[in-house]
């Protein structure tokens, strides 16, 4: 979408819980509660003493963003993260559980993992791939931080190889093999669902993994279900597959031109599907072209029309710097209007902090020094937990983990009930 003016403009990109009786026992109790109370609340009153975080920017006010020295390698903020990468992951094969072969391959097992890679459902191919093929994957279950639940669901339903009641049967029929699921409940269980439906196509979502580490790139759709499966204490948004060709690691689909040899001043991206942001656009484009231009776009400012979006790696990106949000409820010509008035030197600025930071939307393998990947592996951190358990999870004096029925870990026998 733009303006056919013979000014100079730029490209920007709109993306749309009975009292016993009290004896001697019980005072002594109640007395040493009290001294121990009190030396916790003095020892809590102290601030712990930490490293203070390095600078992750040239902005001085900015010391808890993500830095990128000058040979494109990044740090990541110390704060919540820890120093380096500590991580162990387990990657379920699809052999070992019942049911995760016709959630990535179809009830017939035809679905190849090619066909499953285009598109932006190709993160659910390309994370699996990347995370078996990575330095924090350990095959023992016992010295695992976190597991990856490998699933192909778009793709396989999309392709008719499973329909939603077989997927959700599946899921659960997967679950129910998996005794370290059931011992934390599910909060170290990772699962991605990499299309704007998220979870909602685990139609048992909220009741079997409302508690796991959910990877999706949209976290403000719903999929006309009353609430979206997306929970931002807990979830993770990730980067949208992005094909080779428009990263720097693939042939480059086209170059970008300085500005002031750009003709247009924006471009939409995207697909009408019915949605009233969209089809303001769309709209708006007619009031100015009777044909719509083809167009070939790099380097862009993105700006965002989606009020209630969330965004990859927002603890340490600051999207100021590289985007512009503005509100869907005043799509028009006053958004032309303003886009036009930003100067020139303002919008090569964004585009230079975003040119910094688009590694991180490049699914690429590990020893690329900065990737999306690499992104993720910083956010699952702070999803470990030290100690593990659920409402059907207890433990016993010598530290022995057992359920309901007193029945040791190490003896839990799939299947085994969910909650």
């Amino acid at each position: 979408m733009g303006s056919p003016n013979n000014k100079p403009t730029r490209i920007f990109s709109l993306h749309h819980h009975n009292t016993p009786s009290c004896t001697r026992s019980h005072q002594i109790g109640a007395l040493l509660l009290v001294a121990s109370t009190f030396l916790l609340t003095r020892l809590f009153d102290h601030p712990f003493s930490t490293c203070p975080p390095s600078s992750l920017n040239h902005d001085h006010t900015s010391q808890n963003v993500v830095h990128f020295s000058d040979d494109g390698s990044l740090s990541w903020p110390q704060m919540g993260y820890g120093t380096h990468l500590s991580l162990k992951i387990y990657v379920y094969e699809e052999d070992e559980i019942d049911g995760l072969k016709e959630l990535l391959r179809g009830r017939e097992g035809k679905i190849s993992v090619d066909a499953c890679v285009k598109g932006q459902w190709g993160t659910q191919v390309k994370i699996h791939k990347l995370l078996l093929q990575s330095r924090f994957r350990t095959r023992k279950k016992e010295e695992a931080n976190l597991f990856f639940v490998p699933a192909y669901a778009k793709c396989v339903r999309m392709m008719g190889g499973l329909n939603d009641k077989e997927i959700n049967h599946t899921y659960v029929k997967a679950l129910s093999q998996m005794p370290y699921f059931r011992r934390s409940g599910g909060r170290d269980h990772i699962f991605v669902f990499p299309s704007g439906a998220g979870a909602h196509l685990f139609r048992s979502w909220a009741t079997y993994i409302n508690r796991s580490i959910i990877l999706t790139p949209e976290g403000d759709r719903t999929d006309k279900k009353d609430t979206s499966s997306f929970n931002t204490w807990k979830d993770i948004i990730i980067p949208g597959n992005v094909e080779d060709g428009m990263t720097k690691r693939g042939a480059a689909m086209a170059q970008p031109l300085p500005l002031s040899k750009r003709k247009y001043l924006a471009n939409y991206l995207g697909r009408a599907q019915g949605k009233v942001g969209r089809l303001k656009l769309i709209e708006l484009a007619k009031q100015i072209f009777s044909i719509m231009p083809e167009m070939k776009i790099t380097e862009c400012v993105p700006v965002i029309l989606s009020d209630q979006a969330e965004f990859p790696f927002q603890n340490v990106i600051d999207y100021t710097q590289i985007s512009i949000k503005w509100p869907s409820t005043r799509i028009g010509l006053e958004l032309l209007e303003y886009l036009e008035s930003i100067p020139d030197e303002d919008v090569e600025r964004m585009i230079a902090a975003g040119r910094q930071v688009r590694c991180l939307w490049v699914y690429a393998p590990e020893l690329e020094s900065c990737s999306a990947m690499q992104g993720i592996m910083w956010e699952l951190q702070r999803k470990v937990r030290q100690f593990h358990q659920s409402a059907e999870t207890f433990w016993l004096h010598n530290r022995t983990i057992v359920n309901r029925n007193m029945v040791e870990f190490s003896s839990w026998k799939p299947p085994m009930p969910l909650p």
